[in-house]
């Protein structure tokens, strides 16, 4: 189970691969964290899918993430008296608080929230972007909009307004019951769906209380605004491309992936790109060109991680979906450009003893060609900073606690091992070396770079690199 990539990858578990069969194939073809989507599974889905990954890890002898994605607030339409109505570009459509039936005049908006936000010139988009209106007239219980791109606009389609800040939490009670669930089960990691603000993740921080690491979905051009004011109080984003396509211009999406990678890896905090990355794969056997590039590229700019969605939660070929993703991966990672790449988009570590000490186990480790980098992490911080220098060297992570291996596999490099605490600096050293060899990532006579914390033991105390011949 030893991966020959460090992007990793994540896969949306669903009707095509809930299975605990499906799952070990997945598991086996490369796929390193599951996502669970609470828009699709209840809490008996959800506690089905949790208990077949853990078996399934058990199985396979390696650590898997688990994903818990909340699906946050849905803003949806009423219904029309005939089902759907034609308008076209031009048209008024009047959005109210009635829940009678709606004709080609009006529609019920059950979402007081839109009418205290939005603004005369306010965009709104309906049907996934398919249908988009302007706000000419509003009123605290009626909007006038103008149709600009008109349709066929159906019952109960979702609605967004990339120019409106609303005055809405991320997390809904529906959201609230499953992560009490999520938590129980105790998940890896929490995806937070309709971040605008700091306020919102730090809200979901205040419920999780280090439960469970937290990743902000970046879907909202109001996230991506405050992405850095965001970052500093999750543990990892995801750059949901499809819900930012929708509500941006979606010539600015591709800019946006690159700069947003750069941000995170800034800032040492994983970064997942999510979002019809190997589409085509759904019905068909093999990706289109188009796709096999956009996966090139988000592995080229150093994510950390690469996902898929319908492609192995509800298509017809999931496993063969992961098996290309990771095929990918292997081709780009060796690929002459790659290294050249991945150093110049390196940063300056930051002026803690940690960061210097991983800075410089990174420029050992290549100056001597080291077999790998063995760090010794308890909360996760050290894999972190060595994963953040992007070490041309493998990088063993070891800790002694299940929910740090486990987070950690979404992290780029990071082959996570779960190991008893070392007891003396000889023990350290010992342990590593016998781990490194037994991974398959060093021969006897091999070196070794080990970094840790003295005292051991202690989280947050890294201050030590030291240099070991496996024997």
């Amino acid at each position: 189970m030893r991966r020959l990539r460090k992007v990793k990858i994540l896969a949306t578990l669903g009707p095509a691969s809930e299975t605990l069969g499906v799952i070990e194939q997945l598991a086996r073809a490369g796929v390193d964290v599951f996502r669970i989507n609470m828009s699709h599974a209840d809490h008996d889905g959800l506690r089905k899918g949790v208990a077949n990954i853990r078996e399934v890890e058990l199985k396979v002898g390696r650590p898997i993430g688990v994903l818990v994605d909340l699906q946050g607030p849905k803003l949806r339409i009423g219904c029309f008296e005939t089902g759907s109505i034609q308008i076209a570009a031009g048209d008024r459509l009047r959005l109210d608080h009635s829940s009678t039936p709606g004709d080609n005049r009006r529609v019920e908006l059950p979402h007081p929230e839109i009418f205290a936000a939005i603004k005369v010139g306010d965009r709104l988009l309906l049907d996934d972007g398919r249908l988009e209106f302007k706000c000419v007239a509003s009123s605290g219980s009626e909007i006038e909009c103008e149709v600009v791109i008109g349709g066929v606009l159906k019952d109960r389609k979702g609605i967004a307004l990339p120019d409106t800040m609303l005055v809405l939490a991320a997390m809904t009670e529906r959201d609230r019951a499953d992560l009490e669930v999520a938590l129980e089960l105790e998940a890896d990691w929490i995806a937070l769906s309709f971040v605008q603000r700091p306020d919102d993740v730090i809200e979901a921080n205040q419920i999780i209380a280090g439960r469970a690491a937290v990743l902000a979905k970046i879907e909202k051009p109001q996230a991506v605004e405050m992405l850095d004011q965001i970052m500093d109080h999750c543990d990892a984003i995801m750059i949901a491309r499809g819900d930012l396509g929708v509500e941006m211009p979606i010539e600015e999406v591709p800019g946006l992936q690159k700069r947003m990678i750069r941000a995170a890896r800034r800032q040492g905090k994983p970064v997942v790109v999510a979002t019809q990355m190997l589409e085509s794969m759904v019905a068909s056997p093999s990706p289109t060109r188009a796709e096999v590039s956009d996966v090139s590229i988000a592995v080229f700019e150093g994510a950390d991680a690469i996902m898929l969605s319908a492609e192995s939660a509800s298509g017809d070929y999931p496993v063969e979906a992961v098996t290309t993703m990771n095929r990918v991966a292997i081709a780009v990672e060796n690929d002459a450009l790659y290294s050249g790449i991945i150093r110049a988009q390196r940063t300056e570590p930051e002026a803690t003893t940690a960061d210097a000490i991983s800075a410089a186990t990174r420029q050992v480790s290549e100056t001597l060609d080291l077999a790998a980098i063995v760090t010794y992490t308890s909360s996760g911080s050290t894999g972190l900073r060595a994963a953040r220098e992007r070490p041309s060297k493998p990088i063993v992570a070891l800790s002694p606690v299940l929910a740090t291996v486990r987070r950690l596999s979404l992290v780029w490099g990071l082959h996570c091992v779960r190991t008893d605490d070392p007891s003396n600096l000889e023990d350290m050293v010992e342990r590593a070396s016998k781990i490194a060899l037994s991974e398959g990532f060093a021969e006897p006579g091999d070196r070794i770079a080990i970094t840790a914390g003295v005292p051991l033991g202690i989280p947050g105390t890294t201050n030590m690199l030291r240099i070991a011949t496996v024997e």
